[in-house]
């Protein structure tokens, strides 16, 4: 398996020293970039992403520690390498202290030094991977799939093919519960970002004052309350998908700053000076009527037409009912402890489709988990549902059965081949002896 490429910063002043480091260093897995000074190198941060810095203490255009300093301050993820000479070593303990992974001594063993800087990587990957984790801790990241084989549902699916290689934002629309964090994880999966974890974010659950500084993160001191400097959801998101939830919730003022990140892959952290450029493809999810929110003067109009370039409307589960059964038998497997194969009933299933599901697919969920618990001998019948959904069911008699479905469609192509039973079962695909019990039953009723 090929291995991901990582960038490296060397920063010295001498230039043998710099084509040196270039030379040993380069290889197919890591990109080596170099700067002279520390005004260099800040110029550099502000345009690239680095994970490993190797750096001499003694710059010419700064105090010994100082550009340590502010790259710990600054630059989120990052594992710094000094290079120090013989009568560095005090220096090189107090950069320790301040949060160097490691040093290296003039004149340079290679061997060492290639492997100081692979293990320095392997710390960026360790700590990425914990914030991203912590971050992530009660989200679900397994491989999804999006179940039905509606029309409706067809069409989605082929959206998601065609835009997901794309680096273009995704605003998915629909209710609550349709499904549309599922189709986000869709997307994230056949990406380029697919080997990365995608960062989540429901904008419900930000605080109004702390938005920016939870999105962006913000500098030590910034505001009130800001003890330490911190990294936001842009840093765990570089490389990857960032999937803002509820859209609409985002305050108007931060809306404006994300807008700017969507047209420039730059940020920067409340309180700080320098942009950060990053590498983040947007997922967003609405179910409220956005165009609206922008004549109300709720939502910003720019802002909008930037996360609408390619929409994906979410179906409700009562516009596709034909799927029912596909959901129904998901969930069954899906929620069954002990991978025990759990049944439903005729009268039990009618009662679901009779349903009209406001909660969509997460109710549907709920339902059939509290049914799981509540079958007798693995067998779901209507005394397992909840009392509305019975309650509901012998008020519309009438409504749609799965079996009136099915009475319906062989009585009509047994009409159109003139009752060829041969034919008949050959379309439906079933057996002849099926379709006579069949007609035996509806003969019955």
């Amino acid at each position: 398996m090929e291995r991901e490429k990582y960038v490296i910063l060397a920063i010295d002043d001498e230039e043998t020293i710099r084509r040196l480091l270039q030379k040993e260093l380069a290889a197919d897995h890591r990109e080596v970039m170099t700067a002279a000074s520390a005004a260099e190198a800040r110029e550099m941060f502000r345009a690239n992403w680095f994970d490993v810095i190797v750096m001499d203490l003694r710059l010419p255009d700064i105090h010994d520690l100082d550009l340590l300093i502010e790259i710990k301050e600054s630059i989120p993820h990052v594992e710094v390498v000094v290079i120090t000479g013989h009568g560095d070593i005090d220096s090189a303990v107090q950069a320790m202290k301040l949060g160097a992974c490691d040093f290296i001594r003039k004149p340079f063993n290679l061997d060492q030094l290639e492997m100081v800087v692979e293990k320095a990587h392997q710390r960026v990957l360790l700590s990425r991977e914990n914030s991203i984790l912590r971050h992530n801790s009660s989200i679900d990241q397994e491989p999804v799939q999006f179940i039905g084989n509606s029309k409706t549902v067809r069409d989605i699916k082929f959206l998601v093919n065609k835009v997901a290689p794309a680096k273009i934002p995704v605003l998915l629309t629909g209710e609550s519960g349709v499904g549309k964090d599922v189709v986000a994880r869709l997307i994230h999966q056949r990406s380029s970002c697919a080997t990365h974890t995608m960062i989540i974010k429901n904008c419900a659950s930000l605080q109004k004052d702390l938005a920016r500084s939870e999105l962006f993160g913000h500098m030590k001191g910034s505001f009130t309350g800001a003890e330490e400097s911190r990294e936001g959801l842009m840093a765990y998101a570089h490389d990857s998908t960032l999937f803002l939830d509820e859209i609409g919730e985002l305050p108007l003022g931060v809306q404006a700053s994300l807008l700017r990140i969507l047209e420039t892959q730059t940020y920067r952290r409340v309180g700080e000076k320098e942009e950060r450029k990053v590498n983040i493809r947007f997922l967003f999810a609405t179910n409220r009527n956005l165009a609206e929110e922008v004549e109300q003067g709720r939502f910003n109009e720019a802002f909008f037409h930037r996360i609408n370039a390619f929409n994906i409307e979410i179906p409700s589960v009562r516009e596709r009912k034909e799927d029912l059964p596909l959901l129904v038998n998901f969930f069954l497997m899906r929620l069954s402890p002990d991978n025990t194969v759990y049944r439903i009933v005729d009268s039990a299933m009618d009662c679901l489709l009779r349903y009209n599901w406001p909660g969509n697919v997460r109710e549907l969920r709920n339902v059939l988990e509290r049914s799981i618990i509540l079958a007798e001998n693995n067998i779901i019948t209507e005394r397992c549902l909840p009392r509305e959904l019975v309650s509901l069911s012998d008020d519309h008699q009438g409504a749609l059965t799965l079996e009136s479905v099915e009475k319906n469609h062989i009585l009509k192509m047994l009409h159109f081949f003139d009752d060829n039973r041969q034919k008949t079962s050959e379309v439906l695909g079933i057996s002849r002896k099926t379709l006579y019990r069949k007609l035996e039953k509806y003969a019955g009723h």
